[in-house]
C-alpha cells in the first residue's frame, strides 16, 4: 500500500471540491468552486471536461434521472449540461451566504449545508431536501457545514462542522429523515489539520480530508483513533471519494486558492486506500 498519493489531474483547480464517484456511469465527478464549474473524469480514456456553471456550486449528486444536483450559491437545483435550474433556496434572503457540502442519503434525499462567503460562527445551516422537493432545517448555528456520511445500515449519520475540529454522529431513521442524540465521535488534533470532506469505507470506517496538513485520513468512529495517513502534493486537502471498477481506489480533491507557492496544489489525487468503499446513492429527485 501507498501512503502517498499520485497525480491524477493536475488541475491546478482554485477551489476544487465535492467528489462523487458515479458507479453506474464509472466516472468522477468534482467540481471548482472559485472556478465555477463541474468536472467529469472519464478513466477509461483519462480524460477530464469542465462545465461551465457561472456559479459557484458546493458539491454535486448524480441524479437517477439524468444529470446533476448542485447546491450552490443561488440554491439547489438541477444541471444537464448546459442549463442550471433552480428549485429551491432557502437562504435567498441571506445573499452573505453559500452552500457548501452535502451528499444523498441512502433514500435518495439531499443533505447540503450553507455558510459564510467570508466564514463567520453561526451562519450556517444543514439543509435536508425530499423527493417532494420540500426542504427542512436539520442544523443550525454552523460555521463551515461540511462533510456528511451514512453508515451502511444507515442508522447512523457522520457530520464534519469543520471549525469544531470533531466528527458529529447522529442516530438515523431512514423511513424519516430524522436525526437526533448527537454526539462527537472523533476530536482531530491540530497536528491533523481541520476535517473537511468525508467518505466511508465497506467496513464503516471514516476517511477525513484535512485541510492545512494535506492529508487523507482513516479514521476509526468506534474509538476515535486514526489508523492511516495518506499524503497527498497539496496541504489544502478538500474532499474524497472511493471508485474505479472495484471501488478499490481513493480519488482526492484539493486546492490551489492562497497556495500557489505549491506546484501541484489543486491537483486531482489517486491512492490505493487498501479498503474498497460503497457506491454512493444518487438523488432519487
Amino acid at each position: 500500500m501507498n501512503d502517498q498519493a499520485d497525480i491524477l489531474i493536475d488541475a491546478h483547480a482554485a477551489l476544487g471540491e465535492g467528489a462523487f464517484w458515479h458507479a453506474r456511469a464509472q466516472k468522477l465527478y468534482w467540481i471548482d468552486i472559485l472556478g465555477k464549474s463541474l468536472h467529469v473524469y472519464d478513466p477509461a480514456t483519462n480524460t477530464d471536461q469542465a462545465m461551465d456553471l457561472c456559479r459557484m456550486p458546493g458539491t454535486v449528486v448524480p441524479r437517477a434521472s439524468g444529470g446533476w444536483l448542485l447546491a450552490t450559491e443561488d440554491g439547489i437545483g438541477s444541471f444537464d449540461g448546459k442549463t442550471f435550474t433552480v428549485m429551491v433556496n432557502p437562504e435567498k434572503d441571506r445573499p452573505e451566504n453559500r452552500f457548501n457540502d452535502g451528499k444523498c442519503d441512502p433514500a435518495g434525499r439531499f443533505w447540503a449545508g450553507t455558510m459564510g462567503r467570508k466564514p463567520q460562527p453561526g451562519m450556517g445551516s444543514l439543509y435536508r431536501l425530499d423527493p417532494d422537493l420540500s426542504i427542512h432545517t436539520m442544523l443550525t448555528n454552523l460555521t463551515i457545514s461540511n462533510g456528511i456520511v451514512w453508515t451502511s445500515d444507515a442508522r447512523t449519520m457522520y457530520f464534519i462542522d469543520t471549525p469544531t475540529r470533531a466528527v458529529a454522529a447522529f442516530d438515523y431513521d431512514l423511513a424519516t429523515g430524522n436525526i437526533s442524540n448527537r454526539r462527537e465521535v472523533i476530536n482531530v488534533s491540530k497536528d491533523f489539520g481541520a476535517p473537511d470532506g468525508m467518505t466511508i469505507d465497506a467496513e464503516d470506517m471514516l476517511w477525513v480530508c484535512h485541510w492545512g496538513s494535506g492529508e487523507v485520513v482513516r479514521w476509526n468512529p468506534k474509538t476515535g483513533q486514526a489508523l492511516r495517513r495518506i499524503k497527498t502534493g497539496a496541504t489544502q486537502t478538500s474532499s474524497c471519494t472511493f471508485g474505479g471498477a472495484n471501488l478499490d481506489k481513493l480519488f482526492i480533491t484539493s486546492a490551489r486558492d492562497k497556495k500557489e507557492d505549491e506546484p501541484h496544489a489543486g491537483a486531482v489525487f489517486v491512492a490505493d486506500p487498501g479498503v474498497k468503499g460503497v457506491v454512493l446513492p444518487e438523488s432519487s429527485m
